[in-house]
Formats: C-alpha cells, sequence, structure tokens
C-alpha cells in the first residue's frame, strides 16, 4: 500500500489549502509565483469545492479545475486533491432534508456553514459517491495527483431517525440479540429493560442522566459510521489509483473518532494543528499531537494545516510572533512530519474564515508572515535529504484509548474536575519537560520495545489490556500508572473491588475503599510532594517494595504511590515538578535518559534520523552544551561544543 515517502518522493511536502475559486483566475499566475519563491512543492485542492463542481444535482463544472491541474503541474507544484463531500451544495439540504442532521434536542442543522451531513443517511452517501467517481475517473492520469484527501475534519454527529435505524443495525451486529443489549447497558437499573428493538434509540435528551453505556456506544458508533463514509470514498480514489495513498486529516486530540482504528484505515496520518500562540504550553501542546500522530502513523505524518498567523475561532485571536510559526513548523519535523502544510495559501477577502491567517496575508508579498513563510520553506528544503522518510521510535510509550476517554466523561462521576485530555496533558507534559521523547499506544498494542510505559489514566481497561500490561511487567518493562486505571470494563461496569483485582495484586493493594477527589485547587499532602485533583483510600496489602505515604487528613499514613518491583501507582496528581522529578527518576531506573543532560528548560532536543534538533521555545537567547564537532544544516555553519539559540531559535545538527 502507498504511504508518505511515495508522495514525498525523498522531500518534505510545503503548501496547504489552495482554494483559487475564491479569487479571480488571473489572481492564479501570480499565486503560483509567489508559492515557487517560497518553495512551496504541494497543494490541496477541492476541499471545499462541492457547489462548484457540482452547481445543480448531476452537473459537473470540471473546466476550472482542470486548468489548475494543468497549471500546477506545469509549474512543478504537486497536487492533493480532496474529495468536496464535507460541505455539501445548499440543493443538497434543499432537494432531500434527509441528508441534514439532527441534534439530540431533534432540532435539523441547516446548511450554510460546513459538515451539514447525515453520516447516516443513504442519499448523502450516494451523492459523495457519485462526485468521488467522477473526480477520481477525471484526474486518475493527471501527472499532477499525488494524493488523495477524503472529506475533511469528520466530526458529524446525528441524532436523527435515520442515525437511529442504522445504531439499531450497529448494535445487532455488537450484541446479536435484545438480552445481550440489556445485560451490556445494565437496562435493569431504573427500569430501562428494552423488549423491542424498536424502543432503542440514540441517547437524546433525557430528562436526567442518560445511561453511559448507551451513550459509550453511540459515540462508538458515531466514530464507526464516520468511517463508513471515509472508507467508501477511499475505495472508490483507490479503485482508479492504487499506486496514490489516501488520508484525511484528523483534529487534535478529537473525541469523535477512535484514532487507532481509523489511522489502519489510511495510507497517511494526516492532522490539523492549532496551539494558542499565548499559551505558555502551546509548544508541549504540539509535542503531543505530534507523538500522538507519529505513533498512529507508525512512522512519517502529515501536517496538514495548521496556521501561519492568527486563527479567528477564539475570544481573542493573536498573531503569532516573529519566529514561532518557523520554531513550531520545524518542531514538527523533528517529531516525524514529511509534510508541513497551512490552512490556507491565501487569507480569503470574505466569507466566515475572512479574519483566519494565510500562507499569503492581507500585507501580501511584503507582510511578514509571507517573508517567515519563504524562509521556511527555505529550510525545509535543506533539512529534507536528511530526514525524510525515517522513523525513530521512543523509549517511553504512553497509552492512551478514546474508549477508555469515551466512558470516563460519563454525567455522573466521582469528579468533574477530572477530564482524560487535562490528565494526558498533565503527564505529557512532565516527560517533555523531563526531555524525554514518548510514543503513544494503545493498550493492547505490544509495549516490548519500550522500557517505560506510563498510563496517565485509563478509566476502562479491557481483559486483553489487563493481561497485556501484566505482560509487559513479566517480561522486564516498568510501568507507571496514573490514577482511576482499570476501573471498569468494556461495557463501562465497574469492576469487583473498584479496581481490577490483577492490577491491584500487581501493585500491591490489598483494598481500594474510597475515592477522594479533591476540589479546584485544593491539594493533599504527600510526603515529599503535594497532589492534585485526586487521592484515594487505598490499603496496601505489604508487597510493595516501597510506598510514599499522604500526611495528614482524613488519608494521613496511606499509600499514595506505591512500586511493586517495577510496577508504579500514584493515586493522586502530584504538582508540575514533582510529577517531572518522579518520572524522571523512574526512567532513569528504567534506563531512559533525555537526549541531552544539562538542557535549559525553555531548549527542546529531539532526534529524528542522523539530525538533533534543538528548538528555542523561550523570548531570550540561551546557551546549549553540545559535545563534539557539528555543523548546522540550517546555517552551514560548524559548531563545536556549545551554541547559542536566539529567540525562538532552531538549530539542526548532524555529526
Amino acid at each position: 500500500m502507498p504511504g508518505l515517502s511515495d508522495a514525498t518522493r525523498g522531500r518534505i511536502l510545503y503548501g496547504g489549502d489552495y482554494n483559487p475559486e475564491q479569487w479571480p483566475e488571473e489572481t492564479w499566475p501570480e499565486d503560483v509565483r509567489l508559492m515557487r519563491q517560497a518553495g512551496v512543492n504541494s497543494v490541496t485542492l477541492g476541499v471545499f469545492s462541492w457547489s462548484k463542481l457540482e452547481p445543480r444535482p448531476g452537473a459537473r463544472a470540471f473546466g476550472w479545475l482542470d486548468r489548475l491541474m494543468d497549471l500546477m503541474h506545469a509549474s512543478g507544484i504537486g497536487v492533493v486533491l480532496a474529495t468536496p463531500t464535507a460541505s455539501p451544495p445548499p440543493w443538497m439540504g434543499h432537494l432531500h432534508p434527509d441528508t441534514l442532521p439532527r441534534d439530540e434536542d431533534g432540532r435539523t442543522e441547516g446548511w450554510g456553514g460546513r459538515q451539514h451531513f447525515s453520516h447516516s443517511s443513504a442519499t448523502y452517501r450516494r451523492h459523495a459517491a457519485a462526485i468521488t467517481e467522477d473526480l477520481a475517473v477525471r484526474y486518475a492520469g493527471h501527472p499532477a495527483l499525488t494524493m488523495w484527501h477524503i472529506n475533511n475534519e469528520y466530526c458529524t454527529y446525528d441524532w436523527g431517525d435515520r442515525a437511529a435505524a442504522r445504531f439499531r443495525d450497529w448494535l445487532r451486529d455488537r450484541y446479536g440479540t435484545l438480552e445481550g443489549l440489556n445485560t451490556a447497558w445494565g437496562t435493569a437499573f431504573w427500569s430501562q429493560g428494552y423488549g423491542d428493538w424498536a424502543e432503542v434509540l440514540p441517547p437524546r435528551r433525557p430528562h436526567y442522566l442518560k445511561n453511559p453505556t448507551q451513550v459509550l456506544d453511540f459515540k462508538r458508533f458515531t466514530s464507526d459510521m464516520l468511517l463508513e463514509c471515509y472508507t467508501a470514498e477511499r475505495d472508490i480514489v483507490r479503485r482508479h489509483t492504487p499506486h496514490l495513498p489516501v488520508t484525511t486529516n484528523f483534529m487534535p486530540l478529537w473525541a469523535g473518532q477512535d484514532a487507532w482504528r481509523w489511522a489502519e484505515e489510511e495510507d497517511v496520518v494526516s492532522v490539523d494543528l492549532y496551539p494558542d500562540p499565548r499559551d505558555p504550553f502551546g509548544a508541549q501542546e504540539g509535542a503531543l499531537v505530534q507523538d500522538m500522530t507519529r505513533s498512529q502513523a507508525r512512522g512519517p505524518w502529515m501536517l496538514m494545516e495548521q496556521a501561519a498567523g492568527p486563527v479567528d475561532w477564539r475570544g481573542v485571536n493573536h498573531p503569532k510572533p516573529r519566529g514561532l510559526n518557523r520554531l513550531w513548523s520545524l518542531q514538527a519535523v523533528a517529531r516525524g512530519a514529511d509534510a508541513v502544510c497551512y490552512f490556507q495559501w491565501r487569507q480569503s477577502r470574505q466569507g466566515a474564515e475572512k479574519f483566519h491567517s494565510g500562507m499569503v496575508s492581507h500585507a501580501g508579498e511584503q507582510g511578514r508572515t509571507y517573508q517567515e513563510v519563504a524562509r521556511l520553506g527555505a529550510d525545509l528544503a535543506r533539512i529534507a535529504p536528511h530526514v525524510a522518510g525515517r522513523h525513530r521510535a521512543a523509549e517511553v510509550a504512553v497509552l492512551h484509548d478514546w474508549h477508555s476517554w469515551w466512558a470516563g466523561d460519563q454525567e455522573a462521576r466521582p469528579s468533574h474536575e477530572v477530564d482524560h485530555p487535562g490528565v494526558l496533558r498533565a503527564w505529557h507534559r512532565a516527560l517533555w519537560q523531563a526531555h524525554l521523547t514518548a510514543d503513544f499506544a494503545h493498550p493492547e498494542h505490544d509495549l516490548s520495545a519500550h522500557p517505560l510505559v506510563v498510563v496517565p489514566q485509563l478509566y476502562l481497561l479491557t481483559d486483553a489490556a489487563v493481561e497485556n500490561l501484566l505482560a509487559y511487567v513479566s517480561g522486564g518493562g516498568t510501568l507507571v500508572c496514573g490514577f482511576l486505571t482499570g476501573i471498569a470494563d468494556e461495557d463501562d461496569r465497574v469492576r469487583p473491588g473498584g479496581m481490577d483485582a490483577r492490577l491491584r495484586e500487581l501493585f500491591g493493594i490489598r483494598t481500594l475503599h474510597e475515592w477522594w477527589p479533591l476540589e479546584a485547587g485544593e491539594t493533599v499532602e504527600c510526603e515529599g510532594f503535594r497532589g492534585t485533583l485526586w487521592s484515594e483510600e487505598l490499603e496496601a496489602d505489604g508487597t510493595a517494595d516501597e510506598t510514599t505515604p499522604y500526611k495528614g487528613g482524613e488519608l494521613d499514613g496511606l499509600p499514595a504511590v506505591l512500586r511493586k518491583g517495577r510496577a508504579w501507582y500514584v493515586s493522586t496528581l502530584p504538582e508540575p515538578g514533582a510529577l517531572r522529578e518522579l518520572l524522571t527518576r523512574i526512567a532513569a531506573g528504567a534506563g531512559v535518559r533525555p537526549v541531552l543532560d544539562g538542557l535549559p528548560d525553555q531548549v527542546e532536543a529531539v532526534r529524528r534520523g542522523e539530525l538533533l534538533f534543538l528548538l528555542n521555545h523561550g523570548r531570550e537567547p540561551v546557551t546549549v552544551d553540545v559535545p563534539g564537532s557539528h555543523r548546522d544544516v540550517l546555517t552551514e555553519t560548524t559548531v563545536t561544543d556549545r551554541l547559542t539559540l536566539g529567540r525562538h531559535g532552531v538549530a539542526v545538527l548532524r555529526p
């Protein structure tokens, strides 16, 4: 099956969404001139062009796209051709109301925005397949075509009647019988037993709390229905161009898709990434998403969208300071990206996103944004021969699972202060600040290649996942688990004892008496550090090799942290510095060390292939010790033992 390396051919793809239909055709040659000047070698066409391509049902208007494809080829710029199915034209909703989704209150969504389609509508799917087929037939042999991009940011939910019918079909496939469904959903509670499949609905708005397993299954179902939409279009273009890779773009840490499963259906895993430039942890947020995407791809991946400047959907939309766009783009390359792309090429003058930046801003060629974009293009051309297609596995693996996230995010839970993404970010941030690069993995993946496995929180664990963790530790791996892990099985049924008995034995826990969640801002004293967010009333079984007790309060003297052999359990969320120190110590014991010792806090060091990337996320210059002699690929200068990185500065060193 083709992959990203086949599309890049030893290059880093550089460019982004190009929406020339928004501009007079006389603008196109000027766009090409600026693209070539900036080192752009790839553009994505057609993402939101359905009404332009099919102005009325069954009509086809491909002439403008023909001219663009020819222009790109003549200019040496490859095309990632998108199916336009994320934004159906107004005629579809007008003529076929069944294509529109309904929210959980039964209200029908209208057209005029985007993503206004029901994933379960046979009419929508038929029209989507037809436009995809005609695009594939027309452009399969075009020399500009390098890759297919299906739809865009799949994120549609539907609680309507069509979705309800498909949901029942999905549940029949999963459980077989109503008895199996009733058992899995625990419908003996609140008189919810179902006696006829027609009674089963999506979790629409109830009088009080929803059935949590019903909600969990609806999220699973929604991910699967959207995946069906993707694979239907993917299979069409594959039939005509089996040699070309196919992708669709994930949103970062998006709750609506089981991205582990989706990644298996993509030739190229791609993501959109928009950290807030004012967020002091924006670089760590980028690193987390990049690590996760690289892990889903099991190698090089594609940064499909980022912003060259401000976005338009935050309360206050700040531009990127000088150098930050370059810094974050090169961070993505350091962490495995073989494509660095933007939304979009030229900033729109009309429409909902006219204040969202483009590679060419409203200021034009002389604007700072375009000047920085052109500099980055030159940087990528220098780096590409050394890294394109290369991948380096990390020694640390962080476990993440969408089903656990979905289950743990239920309405009625011990603390709404605890949310899966927040806990995940806290643990990944501690590793990042300790200068330890991490891969991500599913809890049922083979973990044997990683000396250290970190589980920030996995509320739901299947039996297979539990056995996998036990086998990992038995095989010599070091495991560290955060609180609220192993609480429920795959049906969100609480395990006997409040935590899987096999895990309690692994960690040296006799009894989990109570969960003690903390209020916002509240802390709990532990020996040597403070805990936040959560605490637990644990009774040790006497087999632990090391314990760290709570100090004072109701939990005084009880274990906050336990270690039994190579298995650690942390029953609170240590304050950031303490969590960093703990993971640094555990990593060292597992033989895992940073890329470089003595790095300043604001400097990130990542190896990819033969190159060492050093990235200064601070606003002040900083000096870094780099023993030996190196060549900076970006400046073609020799660096011996030490270098200085300016504000948002980057060095890319080869031996």
